[in-house]
């Protein structure tokens, strides 16, 4: 069954078999969110509705953590997810343009989905490898030192 209809239908159960596998503690909350989010591809708020009676948290409380780490989504993304990095150093060695470029070409603003749900762009503070800026990264795949000309053979590799 493809992971979105086993997570539109089956939620309560998948969740009740992640805690079941993973424990129920609060400490077992991250690692519960990450798996809820690999299958998924996003934390729904029925998964976190589900997930707080299993471990008897506050919605509010899991919203918070699944909010508060990047890696864990909690909206529907396109298939491919790019990040543009907007830190200091990747702003000094040419991220406008290239963050205008991503602009033009994917014909979104941060945060959007494509039509054709392809791709999101997101922004990010940092990506953590500040000496190859200006960095932009494809769902797991980071590319530094980018210039404007070669996002579209970038972008190309996952269409």
């Amino acid at each position: 069954m493809p992971a979105e209809t086993r997570c539109e239908s089956g939620i309560k159960e998948m969740v009740e078999g992640i805690v079941a596998e993973t424990g129920s503690a609060r400490s077992d909350l991250i690692p519960i969110l990450l798996r809820i989010s690999t299958e998924c591809s996003y934390i729904s708020e029925e998964a976190i509705r589900q997930l707080s009676s299993c471990l008897r948290l506050p919605e509010s409380e899991i919203f918070a953590v699944a909010t508060f780490y990047h890696m864990l989504l909690t909206q529907a993304h396109g298939r491919h997810i790019v990040q543009f990095c907007e830190s200091a150093p990747c702003h000094v060695a040419g991220g406008r343009e290239i963050f205008q470029a991503l602009k033009d070409l994917l014909g979104l603003k941060p945060g959007e989905t494509s039509q054709d749900d392809r791709w999101t762009l997101f922004t990010t503070s940092c990506l953590g490898v500040c000496g190859i800026g200006p960095v932009v990264m494809v769902d797991t795949d980071i590319y530094g030192h980018v210039l404007p000309e070669q996002l579209p053979a970038i972008l190309e590799n996952y269409r």
